[in-house]
């Protein structure tokens, strides 16, 4: 299965949700390898930094991101019981920090940090 083939096997409604996600970690980290992981979309650097799926009510986004205390913070709202994201379908999606995710979970991967 491809991330073409997972997004368009979702509801239509969460078809462009997905699609700006994938976006927004193409262009936060262009070097990062697309691919399908434990049945759900996945991006590695030197190892798999993001995994993002859509849910009945909300999109999932892990693993937990760690050791950003001002992120943290912002995320608390959309935390899971084990730290992971859950952001609701039923309210405005927040990409602005969906990005910061990205980022500060690809960071992860960079040797030395």
């Amino acid at each position: 299965m491809s991330v073409d083939a997972y997004i368009s096997g979702c509801p239509p409604e969460v078809r462009p949700v997905l699609q700006q996600i994938r976006r927004i970690v193409k262009r936060t980290v262009p070097a990062a390898t697309e691919t399908i992981s434990y049945r759900m979309p996945a991006y590695r650097l030197e190892r798999t930094f993001l995994y993002f799926a859509a849910f009945k009510n909300h999109i999932g986004i892990y693993p937990p991101v760690k050791g950003d205390r001002a992120l943290a913070k912002a995320l608390a709202p959309y935390r899971g019981p084990k730290g992971n994201l859950k952001f609701p379908l039923d309210r405005p999606m927040p990409y602005e920090l969906i990005a910061r995710v990205v980022a500060a979970l690809s960071r992860s991967c960079i040797p030395g940090r």
